[in-house]
């Protein structure tokens, strides 16, 4: 049994909420994306397993924008529930989608089994027609989506926040004001979004205490894979990476090898000092690749253990999108 579960004493693990898992104990977690063809599920499927050797806390599968992966993300999320023992959350964004549409999305979650979901605007897919759905038919913010949740299930909810402030922010101070929304309509814990300087992660939490935010942020780590991927990535979220960094990463522009090296070795410094300051856990952007993540955790000895995953190669482009808390969430 893994830590994210119970048995029920025949044989049937019963899934925790999330809250409940972090109100016992330090979490490590992963996170994947779906496939842009139903014939890429069984690839996603099989690096889950070779993640589960670390004993997650969790996983969760994010949600494609604007229809192209939304069947793939729930064809996941649910084969591994009926699957496996981990506890499960689902992604689920709400722009370019009717109210009726996420309602009907988040009853067949429940009807599954899925206990946990984090709730995100998510960003409108390129060409969309606004005039698509009717004025007042949408869910226009994550608070929205928070909101509704909380009045009409029993979900553990989690909600996205930004160390480095949401691009769509006016300032660091009307981004805590939309954390403390989040806490206040139901969120149970925050992840963020994905940094490279420690320095934003502390600060966000000292900006959150001041703001009466007492809900975990649990951080996200983005394992390093190639230098035009990450570069891309951070533009499009409002991350930064530093200059020392940077300067690495152009030397070995053209060698995605010595870059995802370079990545192994930044990330798990970033996990040490973040365990070492006692973070609630660690959420893991995995990109559907388990080499990195791997080797990070034996490194510091954190999870279950195991030997290394797969080598895969270097960090070829995963086409992860925008549409979960690595890019603008929109939240």
């Amino acid at each position: 049994m893994t830590v994210g579960g119970r048995d029920d004493g025949f044989g049937k693990v019963l899934v925790l909420k999330i809250k409940d898992i972090l109100e016992r104990k330090r979490t490590i977690s992963f996170e994947f994306f779906p496939p842009r063809e139903a014939d890429g599920i069984p690839g996603v499927i099989e690096v889950v397993k070779e993640l589960r050797r670390f004993a997650p806390d969790f996983v969760s599968v994010t949600y494609g924008a604007g229809g192209g992966t939304r069947e793939h993300t729930a064809a996941i999320t649910l084969q591994l529930r009926r699957e496996t023992d981990l506890a499960v959350m689902a992604h689920l964004t709400c722009v370019a989608q009717t109210r009726g549409e996420v309602h009907g999305v988040l009853q067949r979650l429940d009807a599954a089994g899925i206990e946990n979901v984090i709730a995100l605007r998510g960003d409108r897919p390129a060409g969309y027609d606004a005039a698509a759905i009717p004025a007042g038919d949408e869910f226009a913010h994550a608070t929205d989506l928070i909101e509704h949740i909380r009045g009409n299930f029993d979900f553990g909810i989690a909600a996205a926040c930004y160390p480095e402030g949401h691009t769509e922010s006016a300032d660091l101070d009307a981004d805590l004001r939309y954390i403390r929304l989040k806490q206040d309509l139901g969120a149970d814990f925050f992840i963020t979004q994905l940094f490279y300087d420690n320095a934003h992660y502390y600060g966000l939490l000292e900006r959150a205490g001041r703001a009466g935010i007492k809900l975990p942020i649990v951080p996200g780590v983005l394992p390093i894979l190639n230098t035009a991927q990450i570069r891309r990535f951070t533009a499009l979220c409002g991350a930064t990476i530093p200059p020392a960094l940077d300067a690495r990463l152009e030397r070995y522009a053209d060698d995605n090898r010595a870059v995802r090296e370079i990545g192994i070795e930044y990330a798990a410094r970033q996990v040490e000092d973040l365990w070492a300051n006692g973070v609630p856990g660690v959420h893991f952007y995995v990109l559907n690749r388990s080499y990195s993540v791997a080797r990070i955790l034996e490194t510091l000895g954190l999870g279950g253990g195991g030997m290394a995953g797969t080598d895969d190669g270097g960090g070829t482009d995963s086409g992860v999108g925008a549409d979960g808390v690595v890019g603008t969430d929109g939240g």
